[in-house]
Formats: C-alpha cells, structure tokens, sequence
C-alpha cells in the first residue's frame, strides 16, 4: 500500500478535529486557563431551555453536558480533548470504509456522492433511509424542503452512528451519548473535516482494511514526536510505543507460528501455498526430529487454536491471523459462511491499553469477516479484542459486600451494609481473595497493560466468578445488577490474561528503562528482574508465560538482544530455555519509522534440544523497501532447496 496521502492527511485531521472539539466544548462552557486547567461554565435554567453563554439548548441535554463536565475534570483538559478527537477520527473513517465497500445497508453513501465531487448522496432523498436509520421520515422531508441541509445532514449522520452501535457498540456509543454533542459544526460546507477525508485519501486506498491501521499510526505521529526521547506519561504510552507492523513482517510472523503449529501436524497440508513467508524446518539431527516428532499432536481441532496478539493496536496482526485461519478452516472442509463467526469468537484475541486502538481492531476484524460473510454485523458477534481498564476508582469491599455473592448480608437493609467495621469481611473466603487480587491487579492497567499477570492457576475460579457476575446482570437487586455490570469487563479481561495461547504474536512496545515513569520503573523490578531494561524485554518474558507449553510465539523487536551486555539474561533465556525456530535481521535503517533498528523472529515455547533453525541476514541490502521482497527470495531459496 503507498501510504504518502494517508500520511498527509492524517496529523492534518488530527489538528482539524482537536480545533473542532475545543469549539464544541467551549459552546457547552468546558475550556481551559492558560496552564490548561479546566474551566466550567454552569448552565442556566429558564424555563424549558438551558442557557450557556447566554446561548439556549433543550434541557434534555443537561445530563450529557454535565458528564462531559465531570469527564474533563476527570481527565484534564487535553486528555478530554484528545480523546473526543480521536473517536469522531475512528468514527468518520469507519463509516468512510464501509460506504465505499457498500456495507452500510440503505446502499447510500453518508460521507460522500458517488457522482459528484463535493455533496452527500445521503441528503438527495433522506426519506428513503428514515426507517433503516431509526429516524422520523415527516421530519427529515420537513427540512429537506426547508433546505436546512446543515441540520438535516447532521441528524442523518448521527443516525446513521446510531444504527451502527446495533452491530459495533465497541465503536459506536449508544443513543444519547455526550460525545455525539461534540460531533463538530459546519459538516455540509465545502471546507468541513468531511471533505479532507474524502479528497484527500483517493478511493483506491480504501481498498485493504490495512488502512485502519495505517490511519492511526500516521494520526498519532504528531504526537508521538512530542513525548518521544522524554519520560512518558501514562497518557501518552501508547503514542510513544505504538508502531504500525509493515504487512510483509505480519505475515511472517502469523505464518511461521500459527502456519507452523498447522504444518508440523500436516506436512503434506495445502496451507503451504497460502503462506509465502513460511519457512520450512531444516532437516533435522535425529534426536531433535524425534523430540519434534513427540511434541507435535497427531490432529488439530480449529476450532480450539487460540491466538493472542497481547499488544495488539489497530488489530493489523489479527487480521493476517484471520487469513491463515480462514484457510485452515476451509481445509478441514467448513462452510465459507460458517467460518468467519467460528474465527472472531472462538480463535483470536487482542489486548491494548488504548481504548481507540481497540476499537479499530475489533472494527478491522469485523469489516475482514464481513468480506465472508455479509450478514455478520447482524450475527451479534462477541469480540474478545479489548482495552484494559483500570480498577483504582473502584472499592472493593463495598462492590463485594453489594455483590453478596455468598447471601452474608441482607442486601438493602442500611448503610451499614457498606460499612467494613459493622459488617466484617471473612478474609479467609478463597472466591474475595481471588476477588480482590483481581481488582487490585489492575489498578495500573492503563500504564502496565498485559505485563500485569493474572496467573493461569486462578482461571478456574475467574471463570466461575464470571459465570456469577453474567447471572446477577439479571438480578431483581439494582445495586447488585449495577455493580455486576459494572465488573464483568474487569473479570474479561483477567480471563483473557489468565488463559494460555497456542500462538502469542506481538509487535510489543519498545521503550528504554530511562524513559519510564516510577510505577513502571518499580512494576519491572519487582516483577521482571533481569528483564528490565525495556518494555520490549518483560514483554517477551510475559507472552511466553501466556503461551502454552510447546506452544508458538513471533515477535518483532529491537535487535539489540542479540549484541548487547545489558540484554545477556534474555538472550541467555531464549537460547537455553526455548527455542528460536527462524529469525530475519533487517538492514540497520531497514524500517521506516522506527527510531532502533530491527529483527523479527519466531520461537517455540520450551528447549528442544540440536534444533537447528533457519536464519536470514538483511545487512547487506539497504532501504526499507528491499526488507520484505529480500527475505521473501531467501524463503524461496530454502523451500526450492528443501523440495517444499
């Protein structure tokens, strides 16, 4: 994909919209002084209407204003302000995905006219998706002929966000949420944001849903210029680790673990073909061949191969991952309909700190399957892509004791229900331990992200916590309905944690000890001793920990592990312990984008002893665009030499 437009565009985006969302906020009485302290401008009540800065807005928006009030102090003024920004970014590039690959279902497009250079084919007859958009079809027509197509433009827009969030509430917030008052004005101008998305980023460049990812990583570079070489603030951990996979290394990595774990169960398997960048063993020393040969399982349910991408971002590696799954599927002779279903709920799984990115996978992996299956927005489909939330607003012993989950307290009898000292806990209670420990784990999930361990030894008891907490979400007690809601995400994501992985595929966060923040600083020392002095590092160490035994992994890192003294205990580990089944070493200045040069490698998790793996060394041809086309000729090379 030539990335130039999307790279031009997106930053520019960024700004238009942060300079959008300022104006909203400060229309609603949210800004900032100049340190960048919120400031609040209550609204006044006079009569029906609620008056900011003298201006009238129906009342019924009181309770949006004022969440959107309690979100910036909550957050600070920037952090508010980046995040409205980066969801109408994930939102307008969603809808502009689907209305050129025609999966929106009234077939009109909202952002643009498909025969003319500005306008919106939406508003040339808004009457005929009234009824698919939930909307009043007397009332669009009354302000189509009063030619308020401003109004009637953003009404449809916003309907057409609401019928999304039928099939993508991970994307699309429900009705009446407050962020769609930040929707910005003017959309139906000739220099509104909509027009730089849709002229500036040609059609054909649509094409691949590679462009989710691609979109984002040029969206935050701005500021990732900003926090990178500096200590990083949580905040801004993601836009200073976060590095958009290159396809051609996805592949291989999705190829030569999944496609791996397929091809030592199937030699004879077709899957070869679908695979470019797989790297067939080496003939092997007779005792490594044996060991190989009583690893490796007689068949392979598909059904049951679980993929983990623990750092996954805007789902790139998913999304390979979803290819060679497919194939493996169809091998094993499952109806083409069938299979997209089976793969999003049973095979993948993906874990970020940043709330935007996972949206744009599960977005990513929804539009991949919809190329399958054109009814699967329709399937209710349950996603396990997620961002980790944190636990440290949440009180854990009044959620237990509103829980009740062991009938100690009469639940709604008084106060006292809440009060430690009156109605004591029994420490000695196996399911609070675990209870507690679970939401004292993530306090810091936001900073700490899958480094946090949730061991595989508590996933019995997470799943029956679950099982708990999925059945009071009915339960006839407000308060306990309201706090199972409240936690069930919680107890998703430690199951996610807690669960072991036939292939874990990373491209994880690279970041020097220099740059972290004390509670990174003393989570690493405490808990990956040894393994330190990146982030890079202790993640390795946790994705093993995370794969099953004999299990396989592929990573792209920094190849500074294979050199330096500082990294002499994780290299020690990788060598010693596991097994490194092929590894490419890009050309110092062979990725475009990163600030350290580059390897990528796979391992199988465990020692099998005289393995011999396969090798590829980039030195010698310089320039990012000769990595991939390079390694593919030495893949040939070998597979032609092996007669695969």
């Amino acid at each position: 994909m030539n990335t130039k437009n999307i790279k031009a565009y997106a930053p520019k985006a960024r700004e238009q919209l942060l300079t959008a969302i300022v104006q909203r906020l400060n229309q609603f009485g949210i800004s900032a002084d100049k340190q960048g302290k919120v400031v609040i401008q209550e609204p006044r009540i006079s009569g029906s209407a609620m008056l900011i800065n003298e201006k009238p807005y129906d009342i019924a928006l009181q309770p949006s204003v004022k969440r959107l009030r309690a979100k910036a102090n909550q957050l600070g003024y920037s952090v508010l302000t980046e995040q409205l920004a980066y969801i109408w970014f994930n939102r307008l590039c969603a809808i502009r995905y689907m209305e050129i690959h025609d999966y929106l279902e009234h077939g009109l497009r909202v952002l643009s006219h498909p025969t003319q250079s500005t306008g919106f084919q939406i508003l040339d007859n808004p009457q005929d998706v009234a009824e698919d958009l939930g909307l009043d079809r007397n009332h669009l027509i009354d302000l189509k002929l009063a030619n308020k197509d401003e109004e009637l433009y953003r009404e449809l827009l916003l309907g057409q966000c609401h019928k999304l969030h039928e099939y993508m509430p991970f994307l699309f917030e429900a009705l009446d949420d407050d962020t769609e008052l930040m929707l910005p004005d003017n959309l139906t101008r000739t220099d509104s944001i909509l027009r730089s998305l849709v002229d500036d980023v040609p059609e054909e460049d649509w094409q691949n849903v590679e462009i989710i990812g691609w979109l984002y990583q040029f969206y935050i570079s701005e500021k990732k210029d900003q926090v990178i070489g500096k200590v990083v603030k949580s905040e801004d951990i993601p836009a200073a680790t976060q590095l958009f996979t290159p396809n051609w290394i996805v592949q291989y990595l999705v190829q030569n673990s999944i496609g791996r774990q397929w091809m030592l169960t199937y030699p004879e398997s077709n899957l070869k073909q679908q695979m470019p960048y797989f790297i067939p063993l080496a003939e092997q020393p007779t005792e490594a061949q044996q060991r190989l040969d009583e690893l490796t399982p007689n068949e392979i349910n598909p059904e049951t191969l679980k993929v983990l991408d623990p750092a996954s971002g805007s789902g790139h590696i998913l999304v390979e991952a979803y290819n060679t799954l497919k194939h493996i599927y169809e091998e094993r002779g499952y109806r083409i309909r069938e299979i997209p279903k089976l793969i999003l709920e049973n095979n993948l799984y993906g874990l970020d700190i940043d709330d935007r990115a996972a949206q744009l996978a599960g977005f990513a992996l929804m539009m991949k399957a919809r190329e399958d299956d054109r009814r699967i927005l329709t399937r209710e489909i349950k996603l396990n892509i997620m961002a980790l939330q944190q636990t440290d607003h949440i009180s854990i012993v009044k959620q237990w004791k509103a829980l009740n989950i062991n009938n100690d307290w009469q639940a709604g009898t008084s106060e006292q229900l809440f009060d430690e000292d009156q109605m004591p806990i029994d420490e000695n209670d196996t399911q609070y331990q675990l209870f507690k420990q679970t939401l004292e784990a993530f306090h810091q999930a936001k900073t700490l992200g899958s480094l946090i361990d949730i061991p595989h030894t508590n996933l019995a008891g997470l799943l029956e916590l679950k099982t708990q907490l999925a059945t009071f979400t009915q339960s006839s007690d407000p308060q306990q309905k309201k706090v199972a809601i409240e936690l069930l995400p919680i107890f998703d994501q430690a199951i996610l944690l807690a669960q072991q992985y036939d292939a874990v595929i990373a491209n994880p966060p690279y970041m020097g000890s220099k740059y972290h923040i004390k509670p990174v600083k003393d989570f690493l020392k405490e808990n990956y001793k040894g393994f330190e002095k990146d982030l890079f590092s202790a993640f390795i160490i946790r994705n093993l920990k995370l794969t099953k035994p004999n299990g396989q992994l592929g990573f792209m890192t920094p190849f500074v592990w294979m050199f330096i003294s500082s990294y002499e205990n994780l290299r020690a580990r990788l060598i010693d312990k596991e097994t490194i089944s092929t590894l490419v070493q890009l050309e110092y200045s062979g990725f475009d984008g990163a600030t350290v040069p580059i390897c990528t490698f796979t391992l199988t998790k465990g020692k099998i002893s005289c393995l011999k793996g396969t090798y590829i060394r980039l030195s010698d041809f310089k320039g990012s665009e000769n990595q991939g086309p390079k390694t593919l000729e030495a893949i040939q090379e070998e597979r032609k030499r092996l007669g695969v």
